[in-house]
């Protein structure tokens, strides 16, 4: 049936697409005119930085971009929203609340320096977490969030 064939379509997923060249993205867009007489034979994501929106904004890239039929960006997080993305990752990773645990001023350190992106609130914790395994701390406060920062900022090793 109809419903049969869309759900058994390949799909294409691409992360991190923002560093894919102009000529890459071309081809993908070759492939986007893979189709029979009724549907599209392949769907494609495109996942990436806010810098890959700012390459496809880009007018030799407008071809591509009229193949595209949903865009999504994900804003940044907001302050309140940090300490519970970071609870909920955590509970994810098996941690059941017995696990390690941010402090109120980490976590406001950690809005700080991320400005609420995810992908840096991980870089943080991941951090935070590693530095927390080697001195056998539970907790992860705002001195040691300054450290996993400086670290990231390559400043300096844990």
């Amino acid at each position: 049936t109809h419903i049969d064939a869309a759900l058994s379509r390949p799909v294409l997923v691409i992360d991190e697409a923002q560093n894919l060249s102009n000529q890459q993205l071309e081809q993908i867009r070759m492939l986007s005119n893979l189709e029979t007489d009724d549907r599209k034979l392949l769907q494609i994501v495109l996942m990436g930085q806010p810098e890959l929106r700012d390459k496809l904004n880009d007018p030799c890239m407008r071809q591509l971009r009229q193949r595209i039929t949903v865009r999504y960006h994900l804003r940044p997080l907001k302050r309140a929203e940090v300490g519970t993305y970071v609870h909920h990752r955590l509970a994810i990773s098996g941690a059941n609340g017995c696990g390690p645990q941010f402090t109120t001023p980490a976590l406001w350190r950690i809005f700080s320096y991320s400005q609420g992106i995810p992908r840096l609130i991980n870089a943080v914790c991941d951090k935070c977490l590693l530095a927390g395994y080697v001195q056998q701390r539970g907790r992860m406060d705002f001195q040691l969030v300054g450290t996993a920062i400086r670290e990231l900022e390559g400043e300096f090793d844990l």
